[in-house]
């Protein structure tokens, strides 16, 4: 421990031995790759997960959030590649246009995206979205 009182030169706030850095453990858990392989096609125990081309898509344009893609697991809803292209236009007409926060309504679905962060922020379905409220969003697509 430095008594402050006794310090008079910025020589005597350096450490005297080598300071330990210590490394993270990252465990033996999968790795990035293998969780975005995890997470693709859609099958009977998968449903309402992101396909792995659409996660290639979504990354260049529209991301998922990783408390969408559980509304999605939970609520049953998937996406074609198709549907996540037609999303992230939608997107990108939104922020054409200023948008900051949009819903964009797509079949029986609701998205509420975060235009300035391309990011999905959760998904509803037709039954979620009965007698909804809807606030903070600035703009809405209907695909």
């Amino acid at each position: 421990m430095v008594d402050l009182k006794k310090i008079q030169t910025l020589d005597q706030l350096r450490p005297q031995q080598p300071v330990k850095v210590r490394q993270p453990n990252l465990g033996n858990g999968p790795s990035f790759q293998e969780t975005l392989t995890n997470v693709g096609g859609t099958t009977p125990q998968n449903m309402g997960q992101v396909g792995s081309q659409a996660l290639n898509r979504a990354a260049e344009g529209v991301k998922f959030s990783n408390h969408a893609i559980e509304r999605m697991r939970t609520r049953g809803i998937s996406y074609s590649p198709e549907d996540i292209s037609k999303i992230s236009d939608a997107v990108s007409r939104a922020a054409a246009k200023g948008s900051k926060d949009s819903l964009v309504l797509m079949n029986d679905s609701a998205l509420i995206v975060s235009v300035k962060n391309n990011t999905v922020v959760t998904v509803m379905d037709k039954n979620a979205l009965k007698e909804n409220v809807f606030t903070n969003i600035d703009s809405t697509v209907v695909l």
